[in-house]
C-alpha cells in the first residue's frame, strides 16, 4: 500500500465499501474498520501498520485543509 486509494482497495477485499461523504469522518472510519480487522487476526500487523500510517497522514491534510 502507498496511498489512500490502495487502502480503499485493501479494504474492499474484506467487503468494505465507506463513503459518507465527509472526507474527514470516511478516514475516520476506515482507521476504526482496519483495527477491527487488526484486533480480529484478520489481517497482518505490517498491513495493519502501513494503512493507518497512511490514513493518519491523509486526516492531517484534511484537518490542515479545514483549519484554512
Amino acid at each position: 500500500m502507498k496511498n489512500f486509494y490502495d487502502v480503499q482497495q485493501f479494504l474492499k477485499r474484506f467487503g468494505t465499501i465507506i463513503y459518507i461523504g465527509d472526507r474527514l469522518a470516511d478516514l475516520e472510519l476506515m482507521a476504526e474498520e482496519l483495527s477491527e480487522l487488526y484486533r480480529s487476526n484478520l489481517i497482518e500487523v505490517t498491513e495493519f501498520q502501513t494503512a493507518v500510517l497512511i490514513l493518519r497522514h491523509e486526516i492531517q491534510i484534511e484537518k490542515d485543509k479545514r483549519k484554512k
